[in-house]
């Protein structure tokens, strides 16, 4: 485990007390996880942030642009990935200065050593976001297409960015509509048993509650929600 502030704490041997702990969910205020502290890890004590002259103000003042995360989220064969990359084509048009991280093109090289286990899919995420963050820093307006199933790492996201910069597009897309496309033939592989934890078959997927762009890939084609996003972008700006 690691937090983003240190813990005082001892080793269940020296002190039970101080060495063992709960987890609660602060939404439902239910006990989900109870440990034992063996030892701390003591990562990164003396790594400390290097101011540079060079910030993000300055990047993206130069490229005549707000820095933005699109995050694209909704079931596989939603259409992200598809809608993502129009979004991008649209906005290059424009002159601005983009990247798109695709779940699957990052699966081929920084996220290979990552499954689809739940605790792989959040990590999964926590990379992309900061990666996303980094890029953000750069002065870009970044695309993200990830199935990125679970709110709170979505959340986690959110909150890795400033204020205004993470905008989540969540492309909704009824499941018997996904699985009729079924592109990739991932959910008959899902249905015969032959791929695990696959969203919306046998993990779940919690939707956005209040995302900032919605739209709905089975009420307009893929070509109306990329213009209806560059629109909603137009207007944050």
């Amino acid at each position: 485990m690691s937090f983003a502030e240190p813990l005082a704490m001892d080793t269940y041997e020296e002190n039970p007390h101080t060495g063992s702990f709960i987890l609660i969910d602060r939404y439902s205020n239910q006990t989900v996880a109870a440990g034992l502290v063996w030892f701390g890890l003591r990562r990164a004590e003396n790594v400390h942030w290097q101011a540079v002259d060079v910030d993000k103000a300055a990047r993206a003042e130069q490229k005549g642009q707000k820095p933005r995360v699109l995050w694209f989220t909704g079931l596989s064969g939603s259409g992200k990935s598809t809608i993502a990359n129009l979004v991008e084509k649209k906005l290059h048009g424009e002159g601005r200065h983009t990247y798109l991280l695709d779940g699957d093109n990052v699966r081929h090289g920084l996220n290979r050593d990552l499954g689809f286990t739940d605790v792989d899919r959040v990590e999964n995420i926590r990379r992309i976001g900061e990666v996303s963050k980094l890029m953000a820093d750069a002065g870009l307006i970044v695309l993200t297409a990830f199935i990125s199933p679970y709110a709170a790492e979505r959340r986690m996201v959110r909150e890795m960015l400033e204020e205004g910069e993470f905008i989540e597009v969540y492309v909704d897309t009824p499941m018997e509509v996904c699985e009729a496309r079924d592109v990739k033939g991932l959910y008959a592989k899902a249905r015969a048993g032959k791929i695990e934890n696959f969203t919306g078959i046998d993990a779940p997927y919690e939707e956005p509650v209040n995302p900032e762009i919605y739209v709905n890939t089975a009420k307009m084609s893929a070509e109306q929600a990329s213009d209806l996003i560059v629109k909603a972008l137009q207007e944050r700006d």
